[in-house]
């Protein structure tokens, strides 16, 4: 099926490594014409460059998205570069897991307020789009309590509430916007890997927490964006989009 982004340009945060890496390849490989971020000017200048290889019209920029002025200035740039902005996916998290006053402060800044400063610069250029979109990378710690509770899930389910409430007040300017939560995602260099490494007791349960018998991958997450990010899912908006293999055990209704 095509999904009705070859041409278009969706900018990306966080797309250097892991399930950013996944959705920038994804919607390349899909035709979109992608602007994205991260901290790590090396690992930006070797993802760009890796990409561009496989003919993917990719612009990589270092950009820490807790400066709110230079991720306006990134938004402002990437849309004079391709002419406009069709999409957004906010999909940093700051990961910061456990007690303290950093970690509340962390994951305010990085994961909901870089949310909202990104899309704040984004809505003029998004208006003009006849197929915008706005899609949030959440978790399920954001709708369920798990050893990830604190300043992490609390964040992740603002994200969630604060997308909700951006579909229901852009909808008649016909702008979408959705949240995708993940469950365990593993890949080299992740999160999990390093859990794996450091703490196996806690991997082991969280591997037994999972009724496939294993992690997701970023390119499993990044189909769920993508879908969200098409065109074609031109009814859906408002909706948290779980993509855990059945990890949690909640019931959305």
């Amino acid at each position: 099926m095509d999904l009705l982004l070859d041409g278009r340009v969706v900018l990306v945060t966080g797309g250097s490594r892991g399930i950013g890496r996944a959705i920038v390849a994804g919607l390349a490989a899909e035709g979109a014409r992608v602007a994205f971020c991260a901290r790590g000017e090396d690992g930006v200048r070797a993802c760009e460059t890796e990409l561009r290889g496989t003919g993917a019209e990719v612009t990589g920029t270092a950009v820490d998205v807790a400066d709110g002025d230079a991720i306006a200035a990134w938004v402002a740039a990437s849309a004079e570069h391709y002419g406009g902005i069709d999409a957004v996916v906010a999909n940093v998290s700051a990961l910061a897991i456990g007690p303290g006053e950093e970690n509340w402060r962390s994951s305010f800044d990085v994961d909901l307020m870089h949310t909202v400063r990104m899309v704040d610069a984004a809505l003029p250029h998004l208006q003009r789009s006849d197929a915008a979109s706005i899609t949030a990378v959440s978790s399920v710690s954001g709708r369920e309590i798990d050893f990830a509770d604190g300043s992490y899930g609390v964040m992740k389910a603002a994200l969630v509430h604060y997308v909700s409430g951006l579909a229901f007040d852009l909808a008649p300017q016909g702008i979408r916007a959705n949240a995708v939560s993940p469950g365990n995602v593993y890949f080299p260099g992740g999160v999990w890997e390093n859990v794996e490494q450091n703490d196996p007791q806690l991997f082991a349960h969280a591997m037994g927490l999972n009724p496939t018998g294993r992690m997701g991958t970023p390119e499993e997450t990044a189909y769920a964006v993508i879908s969200l990010v098409s065109p074609r899912a031109s009814r859906i908006s408002g909706t948290n989009l779980v993509a855990d293999g059945a990890l949690s055990r909640g019931v959305q209704l």
